[in-house]
């Protein structure tokens, strides 16, 4: 076995050379590991929207292999946190494929592996919003799901990504979901709590939103995103630091 992926390797090298787009194969093999035998699908699965030129309907985009993508990531995740938590019951494997395939995790994920190079060489520029990169990680998925199937897209995801650049077992222990952290600590010790919308502005990517919570009226944190619940959720988050929770 170890032998026969020496040699697929050396010969993935020696068609790497024979390629006319060299510089785009060599980047997305330095992210996969391997060539790819359609290397449009992957370009597809790096064009964003706001980039893509099919027309009205953007079928040129990443939107259906982020669709794709999105479910064989919850396959792979779930297979692999049944497969390793044994004792554990329904609730906690849900709530940790949550943490774990959550558009904050997906984006830091998607920089990690370097695809932010990628989406860049695709005329994408550089932008603001949260979610483009781990969208476009869903897509990446995607695309090796029909280019290799599941097996790929499984060593793809647990060896090159999540082994690498995550421990799973500590964000499976870890609980990201710092508002709901908050409003219980509130309710044991009996404390007011309120998130307030400060500012909220259109901007290109999207709208973007500005929040503060308070707890028994004085201010603990402040918290921006492209969504109202991140907003507070960064803002509860900067408050459990701030009480030291």
């Amino acid at each position: 076995m170890k032998v026969n992926r020496i040699f697929k390797k050396a010969i993935d090298k020696i068609r790497l050379l024979s390629r006319k787009d060299r510089e785009s194969y060599l980047l997305l093999y330095s992210i996969l590991g391997y060539v790819p035998n359609d290397i449009s699908l992957y370009r597809m699965a790096m064009t964003h929207s706001s980039s893509s030129l099919s027309g009205s309907k953007k079928l040129g985009c990443n939107e259906r292999l982020e669709f794709l993508g999105d479910a064989v990531l919850s396959s792979v995740i779930s297979d692999y946190l049944y497969s390793n938590f044994k004792k554990e019951r329904e609730g906690f494997l849900s709530k940790s494929r949550s943490n774990l395939v959550c558009r904050e995790t997906l984006n830091e994920l998607a920089l990690g592996i370097g695809l932010d190079r990628f989406l860049t060489a695709c005329g994408l520029p550089a932008q603001h919003n949260n979610y483009v990169y781990g969208n476009a990680l869903e897509a990446l998925i995607g695309a090796i799901y029909i280019d290799r199937g599941y097996k790929q897209c499984r060593r793809f995801l647990l060896d090159r990504v999540f082994s690498r650049h995550l421990d799973i077992e500590s964000v499976v222990v870890a609980d990201k979901n710092y508002k709901s952290r908050l409003i219980e600590w509130t309710q044991k010790t009996h404390k007011a709590i309120e998130f307030k919308l400060v500012g909220e502005e259109l901007r290109k990517e999207g709208a973007y939103f500005v929040s503060e919570v308070y707890v028994d009226g004085e201010y603990c944190g402040t918290g921006d995103g492209f969504s109202k619940r991140e907003s507070q959720q960064k803002a509860a988050r900067q408050a459990l630091e701030k009480l030291g929770l």
